[in-house]
């Protein structure tokens, strides 16, 4: 392996965290505020990019494509500087999954949503991913950029909800509301349709497109996008509740707690 072997534990259900066991000189890189705890003996170093780039240009063009990817332009890098094995532990941003992905058995690539990065084995790339189709970067809940994960190493992103991981044979078809996609393997095509009608664009309340992933390859699927939770929660927090004003909004109220 070109990347280093780390062990791992998850902890939690819907607020997750991740333990990486580190053999002595062994490493993993995270987003910096994923981290929770970590042994001594431990060392926390932060840098430019993923690591991975040599000189000042090739770090500061890393640090530029975290840049368009709406992520840090810094990684921090935790490494073992022990004779003994040592723990570090990351956090899940928000109430979800997370869900570790061993590069080596996925074509050692994996296209993921922009934000759902947490850590990964040392040597790992983090990179941007260009969508290729005019349409697909302008209309997708994803824009023209999204992040890719390279190496043969393990690697760990988080989903907002339940995770559903779905393997589509060759040729099968899923379509998607752009939002729910967290990550697939290379060999999924990727595009966005739009969904048709009047009535369904104006009044359907699911959005003009939707994605379309078609196999084979394997796709994770998260049942609440972050975006869609913090709409919501703005929604409820501007307006007044729809049974204030009416004769019976009282003793709603009172029924539910209010």
């Amino acid at each position: 392996m070109k990347n280093h072997e780390i062990d791992y534990k998850l902890f939690g259900e819907e607020m997750q965290c991740v333990e990486v066991e580190l053999d002595p000189q062994e490493a993993v890189i995270a987003e910096p505020g994923s981290f929770m705890m970590m042994n001594d003996g431990i060392q926390m170093q932060t840098l430019f990019g993923d690591g991975n780039e040599k000189g000042i240009m090739g770090k500061l063009f890393s640090a530029g494509k975290r840049l368009l990817t709406g992520e840090n332009l810094f990684m921090t890098v935790y490494t073992n500087q022990v004779n003994d094995k040592r723990r570090v532990t990351f956090a899940a941003p928000y109430a979800g999954k997370i869900i570790p992905l061993n590069l080596s058995l996925l074509g050692e690539k994996i296209i993921c949503q922009k934000d759902s990065f947490l850590c990964a084995a040392k040597g790992v790339a983090v990179g941007i991913e260009f969508q290729k189709k005019l349409g697909t970067g302008l209309f997708g809940g994803e824009g023209f950029i999204m992040q890719k994960l390279e190496g043969d190493g393990m690697a760990f992103v988080h989903s907002g909800g339940h995770v559903i991981e779905k393997e589509l044979q060759p040729g099968e078809l899923l379509k998607v509301d752009t939002g729910c996609i967290v990550a697939f393997t290379s060999t999924v095509n990727y595009d966005i349709q739009f969904v048709g009608g009047v009535k369904n664009t104006l009044f359907g309340g699911e959005g003009m497109f939707y994605a379309t992933l078609r196999g084979p390859g394997k796709v994770w699927i998260q049942t609440l996008p972050i975006s869609r939770l913090a709409g919501r929660i703005l929604s409820y927090g501007r307006g007044a509740r729809k049974e204030e004003g009416s004769i019976l909004g009282g003793i709603g109220n009172l029924l539910d707690g209010d």
